[in-house]
């Protein structure tokens, strides 16, 4: 229901469009537009009185009410339109065909609307529009007879300023002067005509010869490589309004657009999560999104902890972090999983009659829910590094262990680093075990199938010293070819960082020297005031999202 000023209103003409008979809500059309012609704007009237003068019924709410006399002509069209009943052999017409009938433009007949002119809601052409029953038409015709034939003349056009204004429009359109609202508005004020006429004109000049349109796109779909397009460039930081007038459609249009694409986005995201009963409890949200126990304790060992002088650099910034004890892990499983869940039920909002699986449904999608998907997914995604960050030690502890299984350590670690953040996403943490069990078990498991693999590759494809001699590639060092390798090299990189945003561009920068030396993780967190674990955690995720774009992209990855 359109927006009324007064709520007691908006109750009133709830209750009468859903439970009054069809001939009481004609009569009652007759009584508001009868005490709306009567409505002086400076006085106020008693809500009481306005309920009896419509529907001839003193109510016992809102006894001490007055609304204002210009409320009341804000309100009354609304509550006019809502109960409007056409009968059933009256021909009923949309907004055009009353604005071709009365030689008048549409934003008029809206203006005559707050007069007493009668609407309702209408199907036509497979949409709902506003609609105007003939006899409506006809009574506010004779009851305003001069003010229809002043908008009548006001809006009629000669023949050569008719072919002015067309030839002024196509100018600007082949020049790409914006929208057909931005080009009718330029073209009124140096016309001193108003722009609801001009854009009226051009309108009826695009819908009479569809083959000569001047704004051929305003109304016709965009098709998804489109839609791509205009969400890449807002994310690359592009302004609505340029986007707007490159593809001639309004700014409400464009952000149709980029919502529906992040919608898109967001329901390809995986949501995996490991369900419990507290999360259908809203008593419980508080406790569970509450921080962790101990976190004054646990954030204060932190600080103070360093790596061993033997640990491998590559390794130091994870002996820097404390263990979790089992209560921290289960409240941060529990918090992760909740988020994701939260997460899930609001994107089932964005599907068709909102259930899980179904298609997007663009109707459902609002700006305000995209944000809090978007919050609550990132909110798990740092309690899921923080987990993952607290039990990298046990991946290296484990992979000493094999160590002499395979020549490759790292590789060793590497494929344990995988195994971890999978059994973070599977670990049922309501089970009551210690998350290292489960870990452990995973990581070894990946390890047993993973180094037998490893071994029947290197005997199957390097079985001598002879064969690994043939094998080993020529490293003689050619000017040429070296040059050549590293613009190719610069090419790629820059291509991969076009896709990544500001923020994203200079971590990568600082942190691989593109732009001069390479700056370590906490020089890194200096400048952009950050720590440099969440540095690290950054430059982690940049490098995974430029992997898939170059896969997505077929960009190889220097």
């Amino acid at each position: 229901m359109a927006m009324f000023s007064v709520p007691a209103l908006r109750e009133l003409t709830d209750q009468q469009a859903r439970f009054a008979p069809a001939n009481r809500r004609t009569e009652q059309v007759a009584r508001a537009s009868k005490l709306l012609a009567e409505i002086d704007p400076g006085k106020q009237y008693p809500y009481q009185f306005v309920c009896f003068r419509i529907t001839d019924f003193r109510p016992e709410s809102y006894p001490d009410l007055l609304i204002s006399g210009a409320d009341l002509q804000h309100d009354l069209p609304l509550l006019i339109e809502a109960l409007t009943v056409p009968a059933e052999a009256e021909p009923v017409l949309t907004l055009e065909q009353v604005s071709k009938k009365l030689n008048v433009s549409t934003k008029t007949i809206r203006r005559w609307r707050d007069l007493g002119l009668t609407g309702c809601r209408i199907t036509a052409n497979g949409r709902r529009q506003l609609g105007f029953a003939q006899s409506a038409l006809d009574r506010f015709v004779a009851t305003h007879p001069e003010r229809v034939e002043r908008g009548s003349r006001f809006s009629q056009l000669t023949e050569a300023e008719r072919e002015e204004i067309l030839r002024r429009a196509s100018r600007l359109a082949r020049a790409g002067g914006g929208t057909l609202t931005e080009v009718s508005r330029r073209i009124a004020r140096r016309l001193g005509r108003s722009t609801e006429t001009v854009r009226y004109t051009i309108k009826n000049h695009d819908r009479e010869h569809p083959d000569q349109a001047l704004f051929p796109t305003v109304t016709g779909p965009l098709d998804d490589e489109t839609k791509q397009t205009i969400y890449g460039s807002y994310r690359r930081g592009i302004p609505v309004e340029t986007l707007a007038r490159r593809f001639r459609r309004t700014r409400t249009s464009m952000y149709r657009v980029i919502n529906e694409v992040r919608a898109q986005r967001l329901l390809a995201l995986p949501l995996d999560y490991i369900y419990h009963s507290s999360f259908d409890d809203p008593s419980m949200e508080a406790a569970i999104t509450a921080p962790m126990p101990g976190a004054d304790e646990y954030e204060a060992k932190r600080r103070g902890m360093r790596a061993p002088r033997d640990v491998a650099p590559e390794m130091a910034p994870y002996y820097e972090v404390p263990l979790l004890n089992k209560e921290q892990e289960q409240h941060l499983f529990r918090k992760m999983n909740f988020l994701k869940h939260k997460a899930s039920r609001l994107r089932d909002q964005l599907r068709k009659g909102g259930r899980p699986g179904a298609e997007l449904d663009p109707a459902r999608v609002r700006n305000a829910t995209l944000d809090e998907i978007e919050r609550l997914h990132e909110q798990a995604g740092e309690v899921k590094d923080q987990l993952i960050t607290a039990n990298m030690r046990l991946v290296h502890s484990i992979a000493k262990k094999h160590a002499a299984q395979t020549d490759n350590y790292w590789e060793l670690v590497s494929d344990g680093n995988l195994s971890l953040m999978r059994a973070v996403e599977k670990f049922d943490f309501s089970r009551g075990f210690k998350f290292s069990t489960y870990a452990s078990w995973a990581i070894m498991k990946n390890f047993a199938r993973s180094i037998p693999e490893e071994r029947t590759r290197r005997e199957r494809y390097l079985t001598g010293h002879e064969e690994m001699f043939d094998a080993k590639a020529d490293t003689r060092a050619d000017e040429h070819e070296s040059l050549a390798s590293t613009e190719q090299a610069k090419r790629q990189v820059n291509r991969l960082l076009a896709y990544l945003e500001p923020r994203e561009q200079q971590i990568i920068r600082l942190r691989h020297g593109l732009d001069g030396d390479a700056m370590t993780l906490e020089e890194i967190g200096k400048k952009l005031s950050i720590t440099k674990e969440r540095v690290r955690q950054l430059n982690v995720r940049i490098m995974k999202k430029m992997r898939d774009i170059a896969q997505t992209e077929h960009i190889e990855m220097p």
